[in-house]
Protein backbone atom coordinates (compact mmCIF):
# COMPACT_ATOMS: atom_id res chain seq x y z
CA UNK A 1 0.00 0.00 0.00
CA UNK A 2 1.09 3.47 -0.71
CA UNK A 3 2.05 5.68 1.91
CA UNK A 4 0.03 8.51 2.24
CA UNK A 5 1.85 12.15 2.10
CA UNK A 6 1.92 14.01 5.28
CA UNK A 7 0.17 17.06 4.70
CA UNK A 8 1.95 20.58 5.09
CA UNK A 9 -0.38 21.53 8.52
CA UNK A 10 0.98 18.06 10.34
CA UNK A 11 4.58 19.06 8.77
CA UNK A 12 4.24 22.64 10.55
CA UNK A 13 2.27 21.51 13.66
CA UNK A 14 5.58 19.08 13.80
CA UNK A 15 7.80 21.72 13.16
CA UNK A 16 6.13 24.14 15.83
CA UNK A 17 5.69 21.40 18.88
CA UNK A 18 9.92 20.89 18.44
CA UNK A 19 10.38 24.30 18.89
CA UNK A 20 8.12 24.91 21.49
CA UNK A 21 9.65 21.55 23.32
CA UNK A 22 13.18 22.83 22.66
CA UNK A 23 12.74 26.09 24.07
CA UNK A 24 10.75 24.34 27.49
CA UNK A 25 13.45 21.62 28.05
CA UNK A 26 16.55 24.29 27.72
CA UNK A 27 14.43 27.11 29.68
CA UNK A 28 13.78 24.29 32.50
CA UNK A 29 17.86 23.56 32.77
CA UNK A 30 18.42 26.94 32.96
CA UNK A 31 16.51 27.68 35.83
CA UNK A 32 16.94 24.46 37.38
CA UNK A 33 20.78 24.74 37.13
CA UNK A 34 20.47 28.01 38.96
CA UNK A 35 18.29 26.43 41.83
CA UNK A 36 15.29 28.68 40.57
CA UNK A 37 12.29 26.25 39.78
CA UNK A 38 10.89 26.44 43.41
CA UNK A 39 11.33 30.33 44.11
CA UNK A 40 7.58 30.27 44.34
CA UNK A 41 6.11 29.45 47.55
CA UNK A 42 2.99 28.22 45.85
CA UNK A 43 4.69 26.29 43.18
CA UNK A 44 6.32 24.06 46.43
CA UNK A 45 3.04 24.16 48.53
CA UNK A 46 1.10 22.35 45.18
CA UNK A 47 4.10 19.85 44.59
CA UNK A 48 3.53 19.03 48.44
CA UNK A 49 -0.12 18.91 47.86
CA UNK A 50 0.38 16.50 45.26
CA UNK A 51 2.89 13.83 47.41
CA UNK A 52 0.89 14.28 50.04
CA UNK A 53 -2.16 12.56 48.18
CA UNK A 54 0.13 8.84 48.84
CA UNK A 55 3.05 10.00 51.15
CA UNK A 56 0.97 11.13 54.23
CA UNK A 57 -0.15 9.55 57.67
CA UNK A 58 -3.45 9.69 56.25
CA UNK A 59 -3.45 9.15 52.74
CA UNK A 60 -6.01 9.62 50.39
CA UNK A 61 -7.73 12.60 47.83
CA UNK A 62 -8.83 14.41 51.14
CA UNK A 63 -5.55 15.51 51.21
CA UNK A 64 -6.21 17.74 48.01
CA UNK A 65 -7.22 20.20 49.95
CA UNK A 66 -10.16 22.73 49.55
CA UNK A 67 -8.72 26.41 47.85
CA UNK A 68 -6.77 24.97 45.11
CA UNK A 69 -7.98 22.99 42.64
CA UNK A 70 -7.63 19.56 42.05
CA UNK A 71 -6.12 19.25 38.46
CA UNK A 72 -2.75 20.39 38.50
CA UNK A 73 -2.27 18.23 41.59
CA UNK A 74 -3.23 15.19 40.35
CA UNK A 75 -1.35 15.58 36.82
CA UNK A 76 1.81 15.76 39.46
CA UNK A 77 1.12 13.33 41.29
CA UNK A 78 2.85 10.24 38.55
CA UNK A 79 6.20 12.49 38.58
CA UNK A 80 6.33 12.62 42.16
CA UNK A 81 6.71 9.23 42.98
CA UNK A 82 10.36 9.57 42.44
CA UNK A 83 11.36 10.92 45.60
CA UNK A 84 14.15 12.40 43.17
CA UNK A 85 11.83 14.17 41.07
CA UNK A 86 10.16 15.80 44.83
CA UNK A 87 13.32 16.47 46.42
CA UNK A 88 14.17 19.08 43.65
CA UNK A 89 10.63 19.96 42.05
CA UNK A 90 11.19 18.46 39.20
CA UNK A 91 8.17 16.46 39.09
CA UNK A 92 6.24 19.71 39.94
CA UNK A 93 7.36 21.14 36.46
CA UNK A 94 7.06 18.35 33.87
CA UNK A 95 2.56 18.96 33.51
CA UNK A 96 3.71 22.64 32.78
CA UNK A 97 6.25 22.19 30.68
CA UNK A 98 3.99 20.23 28.36
CA UNK A 99 1.34 22.24 28.78
CA UNK A 100 3.46 24.87 27.83
CA UNK A 101 3.89 23.31 24.17
CA UNK A 102 0.15 22.34 23.55
CA UNK A 103 -0.82 26.47 24.61
CA UNK A 104 1.84 27.08 22.06
CA UNK A 105 0.25 25.05 19.44
CA UNK A 106 -3.17 25.96 20.09
CA UNK A 107 -2.21 29.44 19.73
CA UNK A 108 -0.81 28.52 16.18
CA UNK A 109 -3.84 26.40 15.57
CA UNK A 110 -6.29 29.29 16.90
CA UNK A 111 -4.79 32.04 14.33
CA UNK A 112 -4.39 29.49 11.20
CA UNK A 113 -8.17 28.29 11.32
CA UNK A 114 -9.45 32.13 11.68
CA UNK A 115 -7.20 33.64 9.15
CA UNK A 116 -6.99 30.44 6.50
CA UNK A 117 -10.04 28.16 6.73
CA UNK A 118 -10.35 26.12 4.85
CA UNK A 119 -7.22 26.45 2.74
CA UNK A 120 -3.59 27.20 3.23
CA UNK A 121 -1.62 30.37 2.58
CA UNK A 122 1.47 32.05 3.05
CA UNK A 123 0.36 35.53 4.66
CA UNK A 124 -1.81 33.12 7.35
CA UNK A 125 0.86 30.59 7.95
CA UNK A 126 3.48 33.75 8.83
CA UNK A 127 0.73 35.50 11.00
CA UNK A 128 -0.10 31.69 12.62
CA UNK A 129 3.39 31.58 13.55
CA UNK A 130 4.21 35.38 14.48
CA UNK A 131 1.18 34.97 17.32
CA UNK A 132 2.62 31.28 18.59
CA UNK A 133 6.50 32.91 19.03
CA UNK A 134 5.12 35.82 20.92
CA UNK A 135 3.11 33.58 23.16
CA UNK A 136 6.10 31.03 23.52
CA UNK A 137 9.09 33.76 23.53
CA UNK A 138 7.57 35.57 26.36
CA UNK A 139 9.93 35.44 29.52
CA UNK A 140 7.78 35.42 31.74
CA UNK A 141 5.66 32.51 30.85
CA UNK A 142 8.92 30.93 29.54
CA UNK A 143 9.77 31.02 33.09
CA UNK A 144 6.70 29.81 34.62
CA UNK A 145 6.10 26.56 32.58
CA UNK A 146 9.34 25.94 34.36
CA UNK A 147 7.91 25.82 37.81
CA UNK A 148 4.52 23.98 38.81
CA UNK A 149 2.52 27.12 38.96
CA UNK A 150 -0.61 26.53 37.61
CA UNK A 151 -0.86 29.77 34.70
CA UNK A 152 1.04 27.64 31.90
CA UNK A 153 -1.82 24.51 32.46
CA UNK A 154 -4.74 27.10 32.84
CA UNK A 155 -3.35 28.81 29.51
CA UNK A 156 -3.32 25.48 27.57
CA UNK A 157 -6.75 24.90 28.58
CA UNK A 158 -8.29 27.77 27.93
CA UNK A 159 -6.47 28.31 24.80
CA UNK A 160 -7.79 24.76 23.52
CA UNK A 161 -10.84 25.57 24.37
CA UNK A 162 -11.02 28.81 22.05
CA UNK A 163 -9.56 26.53 19.26
CA UNK A 164 -12.61 23.96 19.31
CA UNK A 165 -15.46 26.92 19.78
CA UNK A 166 -14.07 28.38 16.69
CA UNK A 167 -13.90 25.12 14.29
CA UNK A 168 -17.26 25.01 15.98
CA UNK A 169 -18.77 27.87 14.43
CA UNK A 170 -16.97 27.41 11.20
CA UNK A 171 -18.27 24.15 10.95
CA UNK A 172 -21.45 24.85 11.94
CA UNK A 173 -21.48 27.94 9.30
CA UNK A 174 -20.16 26.09 6.28
CA UNK A 175 -22.74 23.03 7.19
CA UNK A 176 -20.04 20.13 8.13
CA UNK A 177 -20.94 17.23 9.12
CA UNK A 178 -22.83 17.09 12.23
CA UNK A 179 -21.08 14.33 13.80
CA UNK A 180 -18.36 16.69 13.25
CA UNK A 181 -19.63 19.67 14.97
CA UNK A 182 -20.52 17.65 17.85
CA UNK A 183 -17.17 16.68 18.05
CA UNK A 184 -16.02 20.12 18.22
CA UNK A 185 -18.28 20.93 20.64
CA UNK A 186 -17.45 18.06 23.13
CA UNK A 187 -13.68 18.81 22.97
CA UNK A 188 -14.63 21.98 23.53
CA UNK A 189 -16.63 21.15 26.82
CA UNK A 190 -13.40 18.93 28.13
CA UNK A 191 -11.09 21.22 27.82
CA UNK A 192 -13.57 23.98 29.83
CA UNK A 193 -14.29 20.97 31.90
CA UNK A 194 -10.29 21.12 32.67
CA UNK A 195 -9.82 25.00 33.14
CA UNK A 196 -12.31 25.19 35.56
CA UNK A 197 -10.58 22.04 38.01
CA UNK A 198 -7.24 24.16 37.25
CA UNK A 199 -8.16 27.79 38.04
CA UNK A 200 -11.16 29.51 39.25
CA UNK A 201 -10.98 31.56 36.14
CA UNK A 202 -12.43 29.05 34.48
CA UNK A 203 -15.68 29.03 35.41
CA UNK A 204 -16.15 33.06 34.34
CA UNK A 205 -14.84 31.68 31.13
CA UNK A 206 -16.96 28.49 30.96
CA UNK A 207 -20.05 30.89 31.48
CA UNK A 208 -19.08 33.06 28.40
CA UNK A 209 -18.50 30.30 26.40
CA UNK A 210 -21.88 28.54 27.15
CA UNK A 211 -23.61 31.62 26.36
CA UNK A 212 -22.02 31.91 23.00
CA UNK A 213 -22.78 28.58 21.99
CA UNK A 214 -26.61 29.15 23.38
CA UNK A 215 -26.19 32.21 21.42
CA UNK A 216 -25.14 30.63 18.18
CA UNK A 217 -28.10 27.43 18.86
CA UNK A 218 -30.64 29.99 18.65
CA UNK A 219 -29.68 31.92 16.16
CA UNK A 220 -29.23 28.95 13.98
CA UNK A 221 -32.72 26.91 14.50
CA UNK A 222 -32.66 24.12 11.98
CA UNK A 223 -35.88 24.16 10.04
CA UNK A 224 -35.54 20.30 9.90
CA UNK A 225 -37.04 19.28 13.51
CA UNK A 226 -34.31 16.50 13.62
CA UNK A 227 -31.79 18.51 12.97
CA UNK A 228 -33.13 21.23 15.44
CA UNK A 229 -33.58 18.54 18.13
CA UNK A 230 -30.25 16.81 17.65
CA UNK A 231 -28.15 20.30 18.06
CA UNK A 232 -30.40 21.12 21.39
CA UNK A 233 -29.05 17.90 22.48
CA UNK A 234 -25.61 18.62 21.41
CA UNK A 235 -26.18 22.11 23.17
CA UNK A 236 -27.29 20.53 26.23
CA UNK A 237 -24.49 17.91 26.35
CA UNK A 238 -22.17 20.66 25.90
CA UNK A 239 -23.08 22.95 28.94
CA UNK A 240 -23.47 19.61 31.31
CA UNK A 241 -19.52 19.12 30.63
CA UNK A 242 -18.76 22.52 31.05
CA UNK A 243 -20.55 22.93 34.61
CA UNK A 244 -19.31 19.78 35.79
CA UNK A 245 -16.20 20.89 37.08
CA UNK A 246 -17.57 23.76 39.45
CA UNK A 247 -20.51 21.27 40.34
CA UNK A 248 -18.21 18.60 41.21
CA UNK A 249 -15.82 21.12 43.39
CA UNK A 250 -18.76 22.71 45.07
CA UNK A 251 -19.94 19.16 46.04
CA UNK A 252 -16.77 17.76 47.02
CA UNK A 253 -16.60 21.48 49.45
CA UNK A 254 -20.24 20.54 50.74
CA UNK A 255 -19.69 16.78 51.46
CA UNK A 256 -15.92 16.88 53.06
CA UNK A 257 -16.13 20.42 54.61
CA UNK A 258 -19.78 20.96 54.83
CA UNK A 259 -19.61 24.29 53.27
CA UNK A 260 -19.95 24.09 49.28
CA UNK A 261 -18.05 27.64 49.60
CA UNK A 262 -14.97 26.55 52.08
CA UNK A 263 -13.03 27.21 49.16
CA UNK A 264 -13.87 30.31 48.93
CA UNK A 265 -15.27 31.48 52.72
CA UNK A 266 -13.35 29.27 54.39
CA UNK A 267 -10.03 29.95 57.10
CA UNK A 268 -7.68 29.23 53.90
CA UNK A 269 -9.40 31.19 51.41
CA UNK A 270 -8.53 34.80 49.47
CA UNK A 271 -11.06 36.38 51.88
CA UNK A 272 -9.77 35.20 55.20
CA UNK A 273 -5.93 35.94 54.42
CA UNK A 274 -6.87 39.27 53.37
CA UNK A 275 -8.67 39.72 56.56
CA UNK A 276 -5.80 38.00 58.97
CA UNK A 277 -3.25 40.34 56.76
CA UNK A 278 -2.24 43.69 59.18
CA UNK A 279 -3.64 46.21 55.78
CA UNK A 280 -6.35 44.62 55.12
CA UNK A 281 -7.29 47.23 51.94
CA UNK A 282 -5.56 47.19 48.75
CA UNK A 283 -5.55 49.29 45.25
CA UNK A 284 -8.52 48.86 43.52
CA UNK A 285 -10.53 47.28 46.46
CA UNK A 286 -14.50 48.35 45.91
CA UNK A 287 -12.79 50.53 43.14
CA UNK A 288 -13.39 49.13 39.26
CA UNK A 289 -11.45 51.97 37.11
CA UNK A 290 -8.74 51.67 39.21
CA UNK A 291 -8.82 47.14 39.55
CA UNK A 292 -8.78 47.71 35.95
CA UNK A 293 -5.96 49.81 35.89
CA UNK A 294 -3.55 47.81 37.98
CA UNK A 295 -4.63 44.46 35.87
CA UNK A 296 -3.69 46.20 32.59
CA UNK A 297 -0.43 47.30 33.70
CA UNK A 298 0.41 44.09 35.10
CA UNK A 299 -0.42 42.50 31.84
CA UNK A 300 1.39 44.89 30.31
CA UNK A 301 4.65 44.43 32.52
CA UNK A 302 4.39 40.78 31.75
CA UNK A 303 4.91 42.11 27.94
CA UNK A 304 8.10 44.13 27.88
CA UNK A 305 9.96 47.34 29.23
CA UNK A 306 8.54 50.34 30.50
CA UNK A 307 8.44 52.38 26.96
CA UNK A 308 7.06 49.45 25.26
CA UNK A 309 4.42 48.12 26.73
CA UNK A 310 1.71 50.69 25.11
CA UNK A 311 2.97 49.66 21.78
CA UNK A 312 1.98 46.10 22.59
CA UNK A 313 -1.70 47.59 23.76
CA UNK A 314 -2.10 48.98 20.82
CA UNK A 315 -1.15 46.29 18.44
CA UNK A 316 -3.94 44.43 20.63
CA UNK A 317 -6.90 47.01 20.04
CA UNK A 318 -6.22 47.28 16.72
CA UNK A 319 -6.59 43.13 16.00
CA UNK A 320 -9.59 43.58 18.05
CA UNK A 321 -11.08 46.01 16.21
CA UNK A 322 -10.55 44.38 12.60
CA UNK A 323 -12.34 41.10 14.46
CA UNK A 324 -15.24 43.35 15.48
CA UNK A 325 -16.29 45.43 12.35
CA UNK A 326 -14.62 42.82 9.43
CA UNK A 327 -14.40 39.72 7.19
CA UNK A 328 -11.96 39.14 5.53
CA UNK A 329 -12.40 37.93 2.09
CA UNK A 330 -16.03 38.16 2.51
CA UNK A 331 -16.34 42.27 2.80
CA UNK A 332 -15.11 45.19 0.74
CA UNK A 333 -13.01 47.51 2.75
CA UNK A 334 -10.51 44.31 3.30
CA UNK A 335 -11.06 42.97 -0.49
CA UNK A 336 -7.63 41.12 -1.35
CA UNK A 337 -9.21 39.98 -4.51
CA UNK A 338 -9.42 36.50 -3.71
CA UNK A 339 -12.32 34.94 -2.10
CA UNK A 340 -10.77 31.81 -0.30
CA UNK A 341 -14.42 31.19 1.48
CA UNK A 342 -17.90 30.92 1.27
CA UNK A 343 -18.80 34.38 1.93
CA UNK A 344 -19.72 35.09 5.61
CA UNK A 345 -18.37 32.15 6.87
CA UNK A 346 -15.34 33.60 8.38
CA UNK A 347 -16.27 34.37 12.19
CA UNK A 348 -13.59 35.83 14.38
CA UNK A 349 -16.02 36.91 16.87
CA UNK A 350 -14.99 33.50 18.76
CA UNK A 351 -11.40 35.07 19.02
CA UNK A 352 -12.55 38.03 21.24
CA UNK A 353 -13.24 35.46 24.46
CA UNK A 354 -9.29 35.94 24.87
CA UNK A 355 -10.39 39.17 26.42
CA UNK A 356 -12.66 37.07 28.63
CA UNK A 357 -10.01 37.10 31.55
CA UNK A 358 -10.32 41.63 31.69
CA UNK A 359 -13.25 41.03 33.59
CA UNK A 360 -12.61 38.42 35.90
CA UNK A 361 -9.65 39.93 37.28
CA UNK A 362 -10.77 43.66 37.18
CA UNK A 363 -14.28 42.13 39.55
CA UNK A 364 -11.67 39.72 41.60
CA UNK A 365 -9.61 42.49 42.25
CA UNK A 366 -11.94 44.42 43.17
CA UNK A 367 -14.93 42.40 44.83
CA UNK A 368 -12.96 39.11 45.38
CA UNK A 369 -9.93 39.65 47.62
CA UNK A 370 -7.25 39.58 45.18
CA UNK A 371 -4.44 42.36 45.01
CA UNK A 372 -2.63 42.91 42.22
CA UNK A 373 0.94 45.04 43.63
CA UNK A 374 3.62 46.03 41.07
CA UNK A 375 6.89 47.77 41.82
CA UNK A 376 6.21 51.09 39.53
CA UNK A 377 2.95 52.06 41.41
CA UNK A 378 1.70 51.89 45.06
CA UNK A 379 2.31 49.82 47.35
CA UNK A 380 5.41 49.64 45.30
CA UNK A 381 6.29 46.12 45.53
CA UNK A 382 5.57 42.11 43.94
CA UNK A 383 2.20 40.23 44.43
CA UNK A 384 0.51 38.28 41.97
CA UNK A 385 1.90 40.70 39.06
CA UNK A 386 2.02 37.19 37.05
CA UNK A 387 -1.76 37.42 36.80
CA UNK A 388 -1.56 39.59 34.10
CA UNK A 389 -0.18 36.59 32.14
CA UNK A 390 -3.33 35.76 31.80
CA UNK A 391 -4.11 37.92 28.98
CA UNK A 392 -0.87 36.51 26.63
CA UNK A 393 -3.23 34.74 24.32
CA UNK A 394 -5.62 38.01 23.52
CA UNK A 395 -1.98 40.06 22.95
CA UNK A 396 -0.25 37.25 20.79
CA UNK A 397 -2.77 36.53 18.90
CA UNK A 398 -4.45 40.56 18.43
CA UNK A 399 -0.85 41.48 18.06
CA UNK A 400 -0.53 39.33 15.09
CA UNK A 401 -3.81 39.96 13.38
CA UNK A 402 -3.22 43.50 13.25
CA UNK A 403 0.01 43.39 11.51
CA UNK A 404 -1.86 40.43 8.79
CA UNK A 405 -4.40 42.76 7.90
CA UNK A 406 -2.01 45.96 7.93
CA UNK A 407 0.05 43.93 5.66
CA UNK A 408 -3.18 42.99 3.58
CA UNK A 409 -4.14 46.48 3.01
CA UNK A 410 -0.62 47.68 2.18
CA UNK A 411 -0.35 49.14 -1.45
CA UNK A 412 2.57 46.28 -2.14
CA UNK A 413 3.95 43.57 -1.11
CA UNK A 414 7.15 45.39 -0.39
CA UNK A 415 5.31 47.57 2.26
CA UNK A 416 3.67 44.12 3.29
CA UNK A 417 6.96 42.70 4.24
CA UNK A 418 8.46 46.05 5.93
CA UNK A 419 5.30 46.32 7.70
CA UNK A 420 5.44 42.57 9.21
CA UNK A 421 9.51 42.77 9.61
CA UNK A 422 9.24 46.04 11.86
CA UNK A 423 6.62 44.15 14.26
CA UNK A 424 8.84 41.05 14.61
CA UNK A 425 11.74 43.43 15.78
CA UNK A 426 9.76 45.08 17.73
CA UNK A 427 8.63 41.70 19.65
CA UNK A 428 12.03 40.15 19.52
CA UNK A 429 13.56 43.41 20.75
CA UNK A 430 10.41 44.15 23.60
CA UNK A 431 11.22 39.80 24.81
CA UNK A 432 15.06 40.54 24.78
CA UNK A 433 15.07 43.74 27.22
CA UNK A 434 13.09 42.09 29.69
CA UNK A 435 14.78 38.41 28.84
CA UNK A 436 17.48 38.19 31.93
CA UNK A 437 14.74 39.37 34.56
CA UNK A 438 10.85 39.14 33.63
CA UNK A 439 8.88 40.41 36.18
CA UNK A 440 7.08 37.18 37.28
CA UNK A 441 10.69 35.90 37.91
CA UNK A 442 11.32 39.12 39.81
CA UNK A 443 8.40 38.70 42.07
CA UNK A 444 9.12 35.15 42.92
CA UNK A 445 13.11 35.46 43.39
CA UNK A 446 12.37 39.01 45.94
CA UNK A 447 9.45 37.35 47.86
CA UNK A 448 11.41 34.24 48.60
CA UNK A 449 14.30 35.00 49.84
CA UNK A 450 13.72 35.21 53.30
CA UNK A 451 11.21 32.01 53.44
CA UNK A 452 14.42 30.10 51.27
CA UNK A 453 16.87 31.26 53.64
CA UNK A 454 14.83 29.91 56.89
CA UNK A 455 14.10 26.67 54.79
CA UNK A 456 17.85 25.76 54.47
CA UNK A 457 18.99 26.60 57.66
CA UNK A 458 15.77 24.13 58.96
CA UNK A 459 16.78 21.60 56.51
CA UNK A 460 20.25 21.45 57.53
CA UNK A 461 19.41 21.10 61.18
CA UNK A 462 16.41 18.37 59.83
CA UNK A 463 18.94 16.36 57.94
CA UNK A 464 20.82 15.34 61.32
CA UNK A 465 17.68 13.95 62.95
CA UNK A 466 17.62 10.30 63.13
CA UNK A 467 15.96 8.97 59.74
CA UNK A 468 13.50 7.04 61.64
CA UNK A 469 12.45 9.97 63.97
CA UNK A 470 8.74 11.39 63.98
CA UNK A 471 7.95 14.71 63.21
CA UNK A 472 4.93 16.86 64.47
CA UNK A 473 4.77 20.13 62.33
CA UNK A 474 2.21 22.67 60.63
CA UNK A 475 3.69 22.50 56.80
CA UNK A 476 1.46 24.95 55.43
CA UNK A 477 4.05 27.76 55.03
CA UNK A 478 7.35 26.15 55.19
CA UNK A 479 7.56 22.50 53.78
CA UNK A 480 9.97 23.75 51.69
CA UNK A 481 12.31 22.79 54.59
CA UNK A 482 11.12 18.94 54.75
CA UNK A 483 11.40 18.59 51.15
CA UNK A 484 14.89 19.92 50.87
CA UNK A 485 15.50 18.08 54.11
CA UNK A 486 13.98 14.64 51.50
CA UNK A 487 11.90 13.77 54.90
CA UNK A 488 9.15 11.79 53.73
CA UNK A 489 5.90 13.41 54.39
CA UNK A 490 4.31 10.09 56.14
CA UNK A 491 7.02 10.78 58.80
CA UNK A 492 5.53 14.00 59.59
CA UNK A 493 1.93 14.60 61.41
CA UNK A 494 0.87 17.92 60.41
CA UNK A 495 -2.61 19.91 60.04
CA UNK A 496 -3.40 17.33 57.04
CA UNK A 497 -4.00 14.74 59.34
CA UNK A 498 -7.16 15.36 60.64
CA UNK A 499 -10.85 14.93 59.65
CA UNK A 500 -11.98 17.50 57.66
CA UNK A 501 -15.69 16.56 57.72
CA UNK A 502 -15.71 16.66 61.95
CA UNK A 503 -16.78 19.83 61.96
CA UNK A 504 -16.13 22.73 63.60
CA UNK A 505 -13.39 20.58 65.72
CA UNK A 506 -12.41 17.30 65.45
CA UNK A 507 -10.71 16.31 69.30
CA UNK A 508 -9.98 12.53 67.74
CA UNK A 509 -8.35 13.28 65.03
CA UNK A 510 -4.27 13.18 64.57
CA UNK A 511 -3.48 16.12 64.29
CA UNK A 512 -5.60 17.54 67.04
CA UNK A 513 -3.95 14.62 69.94
CA UNK A 514 -0.91 15.36 68.40
CA UNK A 515 -0.69 18.84 69.90
CA UNK A 516 -2.48 18.13 72.88
CA UNK A 517 0.41 15.47 73.87
CA UNK A 518 3.22 15.94 71.67
CA UNK A 519 5.32 13.21 74.00
CA UNK A 520 3.33 10.72 73.13
CA UNK A 521 2.73 10.62 69.10
CA UNK A 522 6.68 12.41 67.81
CA UNK A 523 10.15 12.63 68.44
CA UNK A 524 10.40 16.22 68.04
CA UNK A 525 8.31 19.32 66.83
CA UNK A 526 9.19 22.13 64.62
CA UNK A 527 7.55 25.38 65.73
CA UNK A 528 7.18 28.65 63.81
CA UNK A 529 5.98 31.40 66.33
CA UNK A 530 2.68 32.05 65.90
CA UNK A 531 1.74 28.66 64.39
CA UNK A 532 -0.87 26.47 66.15
CA UNK A 533 2.08 24.53 67.14
CA UNK A 534 3.50 26.98 68.70
CA UNK A 535 0.87 28.11 70.58
CA UNK A 536 0.51 24.43 72.03
CA UNK A 537 3.97 23.72 72.28
CA UNK A 538 4.55 26.66 74.89
CA UNK A 539 2.53 24.91 77.13
CA UNK A 540 4.12 21.62 77.47
CA UNK A 541 7.47 23.12 78.26
CA UNK A 542 9.26 20.71 75.76
CA UNK A 543 13.04 20.73 75.43
CA UNK A 544 14.36 22.96 72.88
CA UNK A 545 17.33 21.80 70.70
CA UNK A 546 17.87 24.56 68.60
CA UNK A 547 16.13 28.07 67.18
CA UNK A 548 16.23 29.29 63.72
CA UNK A 549 15.43 32.96 63.56
CA UNK A 550 15.93 35.17 59.88
CA UNK A 551 15.06 38.30 59.15
CA UNK A 552 11.37 38.63 57.83
CA UNK A 553 10.10 35.16 58.55
CA UNK A 554 8.71 33.55 61.96
CA UNK A 555 11.36 31.98 64.24
CA UNK A 556 11.43 28.47 63.92
CA UNK A 557 12.39 26.18 67.14
CA UNK A 558 12.59 22.73 67.78
CA UNK A 559 11.76 20.20 70.71
CA UNK A 560 12.90 16.96 71.73
CA UNK A 561 10.05 15.38 73.29
CA UNK A 562 11.66 12.62 74.91
CA UNK A 563 15.21 11.50 75.21
CA UNK A 564 16.86 7.91 74.25
CA UNK A 565 19.91 6.74 72.64
CA UNK A 566 17.66 5.82 69.24
CA UNK A 567 16.97 9.74 69.23
CA UNK A 568 19.50 11.76 69.52
CA UNK A 569 20.63 13.89 67.04
CA UNK A 570 23.72 13.45 64.92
Amino acid sequence: MKPQPIRRWDRETALMAWVAGCASVFSFIYYFRHGDILLYGDAVAHINIARRVFDSRTPGLLQLGTVWLPLPHLLMIPFLLSGTLWKIGAGGSIPSMVAYVLGTLGIFRLVRQALDWPRTGTSAAVAAWGAAVIYAANPNLIYLQTTAMTESLYLALFIWAAVYLGEFVQDTCSGERRDKTTSRLMKCGCCLAGACLTRYDGWFVAVAMCMAVLVIAMRRRPKDKQERSELYRNVRNFILLAASGPVFWLAYNAIVYRNPLEFANGPYSAKAIELRSSNPSHPGKHDLPVAFSYFLKSAEMNLGPENGQKLWVLFALAGTLVCVIGKAGSTGWLQTGRSEEPAGCRHYWPLLLLWVPLPFYVLSVAYGAIPIFMPVWWPFSYYNVRYGLELLPAFAVFSALAIYFAAKLARSRTIGIVVTMGALIFAIASYATVWRNPVSFREAFINSRSRIGLERELASFLRGLPPDSDLLMHLGSHVGAVQDAGIPLKRIINEGNHRTWKQPVDNEGLWERALADPARYADYVIAFEGDPVSTEVQKQGLFSLAVIHVSGQPKATVYQTRVSPGNQPR
